[in-house]
């Protein structure tokens, strides 16, 4: 697969008519022809909230929306039968499937139990408030609904290592369990709150041996199942990263599939990601939060953003091959929990910035392609529209990635507002190679050099196709324009 790109097919507020896997699978072949090579689907199972959960809540891993549970059968993406279909399509279309799993704690338990626990402080959760005591909470999970199909394991409150609700008592916070053996949170990568083990929900505590090999007949029976080609890992920065070497070798070795992985840990701190991909030796690669970070930035402050340093501190350039790179994703968009939206301005800076460098794998976000327009409340609880426009460069920029960027890349960052690097293309492609030029302020340009194979050759800015060519002298040297605060790709006519 040359220069791949991962598409992510949702967003957090996608309708919930139980459409998605219909419209993947009409929009298959599309997505292929448009530039596509993976798609990231939401989670496929039943969640708490039903038919409508994004499925971040996951109640029942094994009900693909085949079971009446939480007051449906299908999910908010559709059933089973249309998901299985839709995954076949899209391997048809040449497609490969990534699967949102989330293995981290559990919600909609089916009755609760009494157990002990601490009271703990939820800005440092190594800090106890109270002695033991008894409560009683959500941690039953007996899936009445499938009735043992596929599965018998039921979950019961030492498989757990934390709540944040005591039912009898209606209060919230943070209790951490106390067990007769393992007490304490679980051993994470990082020091966020003292220990981020618990996240939300009943948190699930890997360290039991019975929770291991379930989880593991679970993913063994989701990919044979489905067929999908491989994961993204939902909030890993709060499950220990051990977990995932002997969860992940233990698939492949079952399945013979090399399952490609990408894990969410989301932090703009680069350390702990570097961390946590020393651990886990190169079993899985991770979103570049850092960078999203870094485009945040740039957008919010213009023309005072340096641009030279825009790779600074980011994951594709400590550790390019395992970073999948990203503008946006469904936890920045507005109105949501990581609230980090890109400026429109400058969203086709940051996808050039992605898909036609040598470095990273990127991963473009349904929205910015196809557009979406919702209405949440804000943390005050005043409500609002939000329009996202699909980035208009976004095609183009996704045409040229296949059939373009390809070759050594050089670059000419050497100006604070305008920067650019040139590809300079492959023997078994002879059209291929292009300059890329950046600005965030004026209208400017950028001489550099594309090498002899482009002598006198005649270059063309496609994304300004009003833009005069532009010939290159003998050495397949010019002067490249982009206009103000835009990108601008030029290649061979």
């Amino acid at each position: 697969m040359k220069n791949p790109v991962l598409l992510q097919f949702f967003h957090w507020y996608t309708p919930a008519d139980g459409a998605l896997w219909r419209q993947l699978a009409a929009q298959a072949h599309d997505l292929k022809e448009a530039g596509i090579d993976m798609v990231w689907l939401p989670p496929a199972y039943k969640g708490d909230a039903g038919a409508n959960s994004v499925g971040y809540d996951p109640y029942d891993l094994y009900d693909l929306g085949e079971f009446d549970q939480k007051g449906s059968v299908r999910t908010k993406y559709g059933t089973k039968d249309e998901y299985v279909q839709a995954l076949a399509q899209a391997h048809q279309a040449g497609l490969q499937i990534m699967a949102d799993i989330v293995v981290n704690h559990k919600g909609g338990a089916d009755e609760t139990e009494k157990f002990p626990v601490y009271s703990v402080n939820p800005d440092n959760r190594l800090e106890h408030l109270s002695e033991p005591y008894e409560i009683e909470g959500f941690t039953k999970f007996t899936f009445p609904g499938r009735n043992n199909q596929y599965s018998n394991f039921q979950w019961r409150w030492h498989h757990f290592t934390g709540v944040d609700y005591a039912s009898d008592k209606q209060e919230s916070g943070i209790f951490i369990i106390e067990k007769a053996f393992e007490d304490g949170w679980q051993k994470v990568v990082g020091d966020e709150f003292g220990n981020y083990d618990y996240l939300m929900y009943a948190d699930i505590d890997f360290r039991n041996e019975h929770v291991r090999s379930e989880i593991k007949n679970w993913g063994k029976w989701y990919v044979e199942m489905t067929g999908i080609d491989g994961f993204r890992l939902d909030a890993i920065k709060h499950i220990p990263p051990h977990f995932f070497n002997e969860w992940l070798d233990y698939l492949r070795e079952a399945t013979g599939k090399p399952l490609f992985t990408v894990g969410e840990f989301w932090h703009q701190d680069i350390e702990p990601l570097t961390q946590y991909l020393q651990i886990t030796e190169g079993r899985l690669s991770l979103f570049d939060a850092p960078l999203h970070y870094r485009f945040y930035e740039a957008g919010k402050a213009g023309a005072d953003f340096n641009l030279c340093s825009v790779f600074d501190g980011t994951l594709v350039q400590r550790i390019p091959l395992l970073a999948v790179t990203l503008v946006e994703n469904h936890d920045s968009q507005p109105l949501q929990s990581l609230e980090s939206p890109i400026e429109a301005w400058f969203k086709p800076l940051a996808y050039a910035l992605i898909l036609l460098r040598e470095q990273g794998l990127p991963c473009v976000f349904q929205p910015d392609l196809s557009g979406a327009e919702y209405t949440d409340q804000d943390r005050e609880g005043t409500a609002h529209t939000i329009t996202i426009k699909p980035v208009a460069e976004l095609p183009v920029l996704l045409q040229i990635r296949r059939s373009t960027a390809y070759g050594e890349q050089h670059d000419y960052f050497d100006h604070p507002n305008l920067i650019g690097w040139t590809r300079l293309g492959q023997d078994e492609q002879p059209d291929s190679g292009c300059a890329v030029v950046l600005s965030n302020h004026e209208a400017g340009s950028k001489v550099m050099h594309m090498g002899s194979r482009y002598a006198n050759a005649v270059f063309a800015d496609r994304l300004h196709p009003d833009a005069d060519p532009v010939q290159l002298d003998e050495n397949g040297t010019a002067a490249f324009a982009v206009p103000a605060r835009s990108v601008a790709v030029w290649a061979k006519a």
